[in-house]
């Protein structure tokens, strides 16, 4: 048109800027749009359309503006309530709808069913539905099915409001249904997904079984419906009824199917259908192809497979994010996280749900600082972190103890309006617990808007750890007083507080009440803290008992706690039996040959202890180096077992000698039992001097402002020289010292500690 010279008219051009909108060309559009000296009511709507549709309302309500009262019809009108109904904001749909009411327009079938879809996203109580009803039925607009199902979705959505009785307005919401003169496939759908929502399968059931219509949208809804309530055998059924009665069933059925298997681990359930849709669908579209290939990803991973789901994942014809985000998740699942991180590499694009995905990953498998390098690097790439990439973050930092760091990114949740998301509080519990600041984790957990079995289990673990067994008792006994179920975990971590407090009577009950109250039964990680509990207080005999009784035969961390009581007690026949079943099962573990190793030095049998030194040579077993490591300044400072490499040792090793002294005086006497070799007194002594957690804790002592608690942590478990060692440490220098171990916390305070010598 342009090279010919020829001028279009106003119509020809109302379709051309029909044209580029449809193709995206916006600017060109609108450009066109310019050129016209008085563009009509068909081109501004037109444009109205177009950029509502891309959720830009502010241009699209500029052009609405521009247009004269006297050129705008109903249709121009429905054009801007529609965009703002699309765009979910539901208030100015309705404010636009009174306006046109008032401005001497009649609104029709079309506005009528825009302006309900957006106030079903805010209607919130009985009246509003009523009235908007009223509205329906005056307007004359009520014989249009459109307007009915618009209305329908009104009553629907507003039973989910916690300000209605969502029974009450359901019964509406069926009794309107059931007077409309015509239903369609979207009136079915949107009563029984009404249903569903408000928790009444039964009666969304019943609807379904009444329809003379088989729809497969309709059967589609109640899979689902089904598949997120975890109803899978009534998912199933209606599956399998819906292929006998011959509905088609499209990749939606299929999807929820397979969603349903995987979510309750049925994994040859989900082969078999995997194996239905291989053979009938022999020309499957690209669509139907990717949703179904990406939820078999998830249900060959979840269920253990993941080498099969890559084998699925590369012989895809199309693949999106979706399919790459499952794959990684897998890996990273299954722990196996050098392949997550190759694959990461990879990925063609990420979204935020990859970065969350793999940052998480690396933090839950005690790669924090790799977590948070990734966690800034994400940021350098532009991407605003969610509330579960805050979650990830925090989680590093509760690995590596960096206390100042995760204040930091609490800061940052509660300036980004994050504070209230329930992840990353329940990660902050863990963090600040885990950083030794139990109070701080606490204020959490009393300060959340929403708590759920996470939030109470990871502040009764807060308890445990920090040697608070009692109170860890009241507070799960306040979980069960608000109605919250303990699940497996919960046991896991109130087994454990028993066990860190000694509190036998109690351990015990709470041990049946799995099976006899709520129906759990216990499994090895059970047993075992119940049998660390038993052998930490010296019950043998009952220990032996119940290790007799367990319906399955006992693994390596049964016999771990057996032979760990065995060193405490000094039970020399029951602790080599358990070493001897640990040999045999985890011949590689260093922990075996230690504890033994402890057994033989504690009474004076040198030969022994060499030769159990001489068998781990001999299986290439090698000890794990005790470390221990204080943040001073942003830095992370770690020491050895008799250090000479950190820039300041020496002067620690001087500041240890000068703190002794005033220790020996107030009754400090090295307890030179736990040195495990055969030496002399004095070398002994010394051997003791260059443990790796005193001299974290003396030169927290010298670097750290006066009246600054001291917060030293410790791959392993802190021995009992040193123990004693800092709560003298604790009542000569007037400080707070908190040491976390392998197994716990110990906050010294003037001589004391809070696990009261038992740990």
């Amino acid at each position: 048109m342009i090279a010919s010279g020829f001028k279009p008219r106003g119509h020809i051009l109302n379709r051309l800027i029909d044209v580029y909108c449809k193709s995206s060309n916006f600017s060109y559009a609108h450009q066109l749009f310019d050129q016209i000296p008085k563009p009509d009511i068909v081109a501004r709507t037109t444009l109205i359309t177009a950029y509502s549709a891309i959720g830009n309302l502010t241009l699209a309500r500029k052009i609405f503006n521009e247009t004269p009262l006297s050129m705008r019809d109903t249709v121009c009108y429905n054009a801007m309530i529609t965009g703002y109904s699309r765009n979910n904001d539901g208030y100015a749909s309705i404010r636009l709808f009174c306006e046109m009411r008032q401005g001497g327009f009649r609104p029709d079938d079309f506005t009528y069913t825009t302006v309900l879809s957006g106030a079903a996203q805010i209607v919130d109580v009985e009246k509003q539905c009523q009235q908007l009803h009223c509205a329906v039925v005056k307007s004359g607009t009520g014989f249009a099915t459109s307007v009915w199902n618009a209305l329908l979705s009104v009553y629907v959505r507003c039973a989910s409001s916690p300000l209605v009785s969502s029974s009450s307005l359901m019964g509406e919401a069926r009794n309107l249904f059931n007077e409309m003169p015509e239903r369609d496939e979207l009136s079915w759908t949107t009563m029984i997904t009404g249903y569903i929502r408000n928790e009444d399968l039964h009666a969304a059931r019943e609807l379904l079984d009444g329809m003379d219509e088989r729809m497969e949208v309709v059967w589609n809804a109640m899979i689902s419906g089904y598949a997120h309530h975890n109803s899978f055998q009534e998912a199933l059924l209606l599956f399998r009824k819906m292929r006998l009665l011959g509905i088609h069933q499209d990749e939606f059925t299929y999807t929820s199917v397979i969603s349903t298997c995987a979510n309750n681990g049925l994994f040859q359930l989900g082969k078999q259908v995997h194996a239905y849709i291989l053979r009938t669908e022999a020309k499957p579209t690209v669509d139907f192809s990717l949703s179904v290939n990406n939820t078999l990803l998830t249900l060959y991973y979840k269920c253990g497979k993941l080498d099969e789901a890559r084998y699925i994942f590369n012989n895809m014809p199309v693949k999106d994010l979706v399919s790459w985000n499952a794959i990684l998740s897998g890996y990273v699942s299954a722990g196996r996280i050098q392949e997550a991180k190759s694959f990461f590499k990879e990925m063609p694009e990420r979204s935020i749900l990859t970065w969350t995905v793999m940052i998480s990953g690396l933090a839950q498998n005690g790669l924090g600082e790799e977590a948070m390098k990734l966690f800034n690097q994400m940021r350098l790439e532009g991407f605003e972190p969610c509330d579960y990439a805050f979650s990830g973050a925090i989680t590093s930092c509760a690995a590596l103890g960096a206390l100042e760091h995760g204040r930091q990114l609490h800061a940052q949740l509660i300036s980004l309006g994050f504070d209230s998301s329930l992840s990353a509080a329940n990660a902050l519990i863990t963090m600040y617990a885990r950083c030794g600041v139990f109070e701080d984790a606490n204020s959490v957990f009393l300060t959340m808007p929403y708590i759920d079995s996470v939030s109470w289990n990871a502040t009764i673990a807060a308890l445990a750890q920090h040697g608070h067994g009692v109170q860890a008792i009241d507070l799960f006994e306040k979980m069960l007083k608000a109605d919250i179920l303990p699940d497996r975990i919960t046991f896991l971590i109130i087994l454990s507080a028993c066990s860190h407090a000694g509190l036998v009577k109690e351990g015990r009950h709470y041990f049946s009440s799995m099976r006899v109250s709520y129906g759990i039964s216990p499994d090895e990680g059970h047993y075992a803290r119940m049998i660390d509990l038993l052998c930490r207080c010296g019950e043998f005999t009952e220990a032996k008992g119940l290790i007799e009784s367990m319906p399955f035969e006992p693994g390596a961390p049964i016999w771990e706690a057996l032979l760990a009581g065995c060193r405490t007690h000094g039970n020399m026949d029951l602790g080599i039996q358990a070493a001897e079943r640990l040999f045999e099962l985890v011949p590689q573990h260093d922990g075996t040959y230690i504890l033994l190793s402890n057994l033989y030095a504690a009474i004076g049998r040198w030969d022994d202890v060499a030769k159990v030194r001489q068998l781990m040579r001999d299986r290439g077993v090698k000890k794990e180096p005790g470390c221990s490591w204080i943040d001073v300044e942003n830095m992370v400072h770690v020491f050895l077992v008799g250090d000479t490499m950190h820039p300041e040792v020496q002067a620690v090793y001087k500041y240890l000698e000068q703190l002794g002294l005033e220790m020996r005086k107030l009754g400090y006497l090295p307890d030179t039992k736990f040195v495990l070799h055969d030496m002399e007194s004095e070398h002994k002594e010394y051997s003791l001097s260059t443990h790796s957690e005193k001299l974290a804790v003396a030169f927290g002592l010298m670097k750290l402002p006066l009246g600054a608690t001291i917060r030293v942590f410790k791959n392993l478990r802190i021995c009992g020289d040193c123990h004693t060692a800092i709560k003298f440490m604790s009542r000569v220098v007037g400080r707070d010292i908190i040491v976390r171990d392998a197994k716990r916390f110990h906050h010294f305070r003037n001589g004391e500690c809070s696990c009261g010598n038992y740990w």
